[in-house]
C-alpha cells in the first residue's frame, strides 16, 4: 500500500488550464473517488499520476518517493480502464498474467497469481474463454484480475463500470468495494456518477473547472455540502433550490420568495431592517420535503413511480419543487397538498454560491 501525494500539480493543453494547483494526500489503504461533470479534469488527473501523461508544474509522490519524471512502468500502479482494453487472441488465465509474463515471472508464479485473482473474482471457470465468450462484467473482472495479479502499490480506475448496464453496474460496485476491503490497496477511482462515489468512497473530492470544490466522507458532502456546485452534484434526485433574501419583520428572521416566507426561529432583527442579502439560494432536497403536512399548500403537477418511492412535481405559485417519498401516499395530479420544507433541512448560500450560516 503507497500514500499518494500531489503537491500543486497543473496541467495545460496548450492555452487551456485543465487541473490548477491541485494538492491532495490520499492515505495508504483509502478509496478515494474523484467526482466532477466531464471536462472537469478528474480523469487527467488520473493519468498523471498513471504517468500516461505529463505535469504542466507540480510534483507527485508515492511512498514517499518522487515520481512525476519516472515512466509508468515504473510506478508501483495498475490502471483498470472504461474499455476492458483485452487481448482478444488470449484466453482470460493469458489476459491476466500476460504483465508478469514480460517481467520475466516464472510459469509457475503466473499460474499461481492468476489462479489466486480469479478465486476473488468468481472466474475459475472461465479462465480457458476468450474475451469475445465472456459478458460485459465478465470482461471487466478480468480486467480488474489482470491488475490484481501485479500486486501493485495503487489501483487507479477510470470510470470502470460506465459501459454497463444498470444491474451490473450494482454488481460491480459491490465486488470492488469486497476487493477493496480483502487486498486493502490505496485505490483512487474516477466516475461522474455520484452514486457510484458515495457507495464506494472512503473520501470524495468533488472537482469542477480543474479545482477542487470540497474533500470529505460521502455523508459529510451530503450533509453540508461548501458550495452550489457540490450541492447540485450530490444526492440523487437532485437538490431544489430557489432564490430568495434574508428579510426582517416584527423582530423575526425569513428567508422570503415570492411564493412563500420560511422563518429562522435561530435569528432576530428590528422591524424594517432591510434585506441583508437578496440574492441568497436556498436549497432542500427533495426526500426532505415534507408531504400531507405543513403550513405551505402546493399543487401536484405530476407524479413518477420508482418502486422504492415516488418522485412529486410540485407548484407552489411560481416555485416548482421535487418531493421523493417512500410513502404509498394515494396523489391526483392538480390536486392542492400541504407540504413543509423544515428549517434544519434547508441548504443556504450567498450570491458567491459558498455556503452560509443563518
Amino acid at each position: 500500500m503507497n500514500a499518494i501525494e500531489l503537491r500543486a500539480v497543473s496541467k495545460r493543453f496548450g492555452a487551456t488550464q485543465v487541473l490548477r494547483s491541485l494538492d491532495l494526500h490520499i492515505a495508504p489503504g483509502e478509496f478515494l473517488v474523484l467526482v466532477g461533470p466531464s471536462g472537469c479534469g478528474k480523469s487527467t488527473l488520473l493519468r498523471l499520476i498513471a504517468g500516461l501523461e505529463e505535469l504542466s508544474s507540480g510534483e507527485i509522490r508515492m511512498g514517499g518517493r518522487r515520481v512525476d519524471g519516472l515512466p509508468p512502468r515504473e510506478r508501483d500502479i495498475a490502471m483498470v480502464f472504461q474499455s476492458y482494453a483485452l487481448y482478444p487472441h488470449m484466453s482470460v488465465a493469458d489476459n491476466m498474467g500476460y504483465s508478469l509474463k514480460l517481467r520475466g515471472t516464472s510459469r509457475a508464479q503466473i499460474q499461481n497469481a492468476v489462479q489466486a485473482a480469479a478465486a476473488k473474482l468468481g472466474l475459475e471457470a472461465l479462465l480457458d474463454r476468450k474475451p469475445r465468450a465472456l459478458s460485459g462484467g465478465q470482461r471487466q473482472r478480468v480486467a480488474m484480475g489482470r491488475a490484481i495479479v501485479r500486486k501493485p502499490g495503487a489501483f487507479l480506475f477510470d470510470e470502470p463500470l460506465s459501459n454497463l448496464d444498470a444491474r451490473l453496474r450494482e454488481h460491480m460496485r459491490a465486488e470492488i468495494k469486497r476487493l477493496h476491503r480483502e487486498i486493502g490497496a490505496t485505490s483512487i477511482y474516477v466516475t461522474h456518477d455520484q452514486i457510484e462515489a458515495m457507495t464506494l468512497a472512503d473520501r470524495i473530492v468533488a472537482l469542477d473547472g480543474g479545482v477542487v470544490q470540497q474533500i470529505g466522507v460521502p455523508q459529510e458532502l451530503y450533509d453540508r455540502p461548501v458550495n452550489l456546485f457540490v450541492a447540485g452534484f450530490i444526492g440523487s434526485p437532485g437538490m431544489n433550490m430557489f432564490p430568495a433574501a434574508l428579510h426582517f419583520s416584527a423582530g423575526r428572521c425569513f428567508l422570503r420568495h415570492p411564493a412563500l416566507e420560511l422563518p429562522l426561529s435561530g435569528r432576530q432583527g428590528e422591524p424594517g431592517t432591510p434585506a441583508v442579502d437578496a440574492r441568497l439560494t436556498v436549497g432542500i432536497r427533495p426526500e426532505h420535503v415534507v408531504l400531507g403536512t405543513g403550513p405551505l399548500s402546493a399543487v401536484v403537477e405530476l407524479i413518477e413511480p420508482t418502486g422504492l418511492g415516488t418522485i412529486v412535481h410540485l407548484r407552489l405559485g411560481t416555485l416548482l419543487l421535487k418531493a421523493f417519498s417512500v410513502q404509498r401516499l394515494v396523489l391526483t395530479l392538480g390536486a392542492a397538498l400541504s407540504i413543509d420544507l423544515p428549517e434544519s433541512r434547508l441548504h443556504v448560500f450567498d450570491a458567491a454560491g459558498e455556503r452560509v450560516g443563518l
